[in-house]
């Protein structure tokens, strides 16, 4: 089968197609035929070292196709069916073998790569608006790249929620996206200071939430929009790693809260996993959430995917199709 492989930390260019020998599915776990992967930021900073993991490695950690084998033990899915995954890495290549238990059913109305898309951006989206910190129906909040990939499912899953939504984003063709998905407000950060924005439009009471995924560049001022203990939730670093914070900046800022949240730690449990993903996929197939898919490369042209995402020319989602 074939597979990317990446043999040494870098720039796109080490993404790599390699023949490899097919896996099969050990006791407890299913061996998968991708149909579709997603193309996400953690694997940008895998590959590009960022987040350090051991060498070789094949990026990905999430995909849609259809179970062709299953090991012994599993009682969770059967051969023939569609499933998707979130959170499991080696997603970029033909065939995976996947813990039966990490694999979530595709709903009939939902294609592979919708569901490849949607489902660890939208369990992220879903985690960050009812389970990381308490809101209620009215407050504010700020979400960065509201017309990125999870930015996108984020406004649209707050709003449904009851949230009044002020998003950022870089293009004016990336306002209209974050507007149609439900932000209230948007700002054009290459055009106006996002900070002055967010005062302004909360007449200076500031924000509940501010959920920060470009990190670096935009952090400082992040913190200083947010309303007496209100909540940081800092969920990415586009930009590069934040610098360690004084904790008494929260004091300061107004007895403010600050998590540094993970997907992995809100779908430990095969129950909150199926709880998160069968309600996201459920959404997209009703179309109450719908998803955006920017561009489908061949496997071929990961490095391709991978400058596009990085290079912030795109809005919504990249898939593989392999």
């Amino acid at each position: 089968m074939r597979q990317i492989r990446v043999n040494e930390a870098g720039g796109p260019e080490v993404l790599a197609v390699e023949d490899v020998v097919a896996p099969t599915a050990g006791d407890g776990e299913a061996l998968v035929r991708l149909h579709a992967a997603g193309v996400n930021f953690i694997d940008v900073n895998q590959r590009s070292g960022a987040y350090p993991v051991s060498l070789p490695f094949t990026p990905g950690t999430e995909g849609a196709g259809v179970v062709e084998s299953i090991g012994a033990g599993v009682g969770e899915v059967s051969v023939g069916d569609r499933v998707a995954f979130a959170g499991v890495p080696g997603a970029y290549g033909e065939h995976i073998a996947v813990r039966a238990n990490r694999l979530v059913p595709v709903p009939d109305p939902v294609d592979d790569e919708s569901a490849a898309a949607v489902l660890l951006q939208g369990m992220t989206a879903h985690y960050l608006v009812h389970s990381v910190c308490p809101v209620v129906e009215g407050d504010w909040c700020l979400v960065h790249a509201a017309a990125g990939g999870v930015g996108l499912l984020l406004t649209q899953l707050a709003r449904r929620s009851g949230l009044r939504v002020i998003g950022t984003v870089s293009t004016p063709e990336k306002a209209e996206r974050a507007r149609d998905a439900g932000a209230e407000r948007v700002v054009d950060y290459s055009e106006e200071d996002f900070a002055a924005a967010v005062r302004e439009h909360t007449d200076g009471a500031g924000v509940r939430v501010v959920y920060e995924s470009v990190g670096k560049t935009t952090f400082d001022r992040s913190l200083g929009v947010l309303a007496p203990r209100g909540y940081m939730v800092l969920f990415g670093q586009a930009s590069g790693p934040v610098a360690p914070v004084d904790p008494r900046s929260l004091q300061q800022g107004g007895s403010l809260y600050m998590t540094r949240p993970q997907l992995a730690d809100y779908t430990r449990s095969r129950e909150e996993l199926l709880w998160r993903g069968q309600e996201v996929l459920g959404l997209v197939g009703s179309g109450e959430l719908r998803v955006h898919v920017h561009q489908r490369y061949p496997l071929e042209q990961a490095s391709e995917a991978h400058r596009a995402l990085q290079g912030r020319r795109t809005t919504g989602k990249l898939i593989l199709i392999p």
